[in-house]
């Protein structure tokens, strides 16, 4: 059997413990506003390791569209950055994400409230994000600790707050029988997270002053309307 000694043993916990207590105090954020009727520790588990599972199958689909994006498009040229940012990390991130979160949950009879499609799509985006979150601080170092803290684990809540609405009124459709609705909800959903974290990573992967200077009007206005959003949601949250 291998042992580590023991400062190798608290560097390991420091740098997981940098990675997650982020995200795990967001989680804690999130339930508290689930005032109507908690949902079940193991259903919130399996979310944060569906949030897992879609980081995981999310990598695999980067690396295929960044390989067939390097046959079109020069990577230096500002438009491969654009559509690298939208039509691949958006849209394969975003779209696995929804993938477990409807797996884990469409069919689940604890799913009874509005506000239970923000908790569980943040309990997905967020072990997604605590999981992304673990691989960049051990290769990258403590350094990246606090400014993911800041910017990238809070931006995966934002745009899983936004899915999880029109989730949540996705099955209220379903539950009335409303087809149409059900799926104009749906993709809604997850359009509007896509837009929201493709302009997000164009901005940030553009990397000039300008960008930069609207990358944080843009993540200082999302944390804004996202704040409002889910004490509005909770405070005005309805069974199905």
């Amino acid at each position: 059997m291998l042992f580590f000694p023991m400062s190798m043993n608290l560097v390991l916990l420091l740098y997981v413990l940098a990675a997650v207590l982020p995200a795990a105090f967001l989680l804690r954020y999130i339930y508290r506003h689930d005032t109507m009727e908690k949902e079940p520790a193991g259903l919130l588990l399996l979310l944060i390791f569906g949030g897992v599972l879609a980081a995981l199958c999310a990598g695999i689909l980067e690396r295929i569209g960044m390989w067939a994006l390097s046959f079109t498009l020069d990577s230096s040229s500002p438009i491969y950055v654009i559509v690298l940012a939208f039509l691949v990390v958006a849209v394969a991130e975003e779209g696995a994400k929804l993938f477990f979160l409807y797996r884990f949950t469409w069919n689940n009879s604890n799913f009874s409230h509005l506000f239970d499609g923000v908790v569980y799509s943040a309990f997905v985006s967020l072990g997604f994000a605590a999981f992304e979150n673990i691989k960049y601080v051990f290769s990258y170092g403590l350094g990246v600790a606090i400014p993911r803290a800041l910017l990238a684990i809070p931006g995966h809540l934002g745009f899983s707050v936004f899915m999880g609405i029109c989730y949540g009124y996705a099955r209220r459709c379903a539950h009335r029988g409303n087809e149409a609705g059900r799926k104009s909800f749906l993709i809604l959903g997850y359009v509007i997270a896509v837009l929201l974290h493709g302009f997000y990573d164009a901005c940030a992967m553009t990397g000039t002053g300008r960008a930069t200077m609207l990358f944080f009007i843009f993540v200082a206005v999302m944390y804004v309307l996202v704040y409002r959003v889910i004490r509005h949601v909770s405070v005005h949250d309805r069974p199905l």
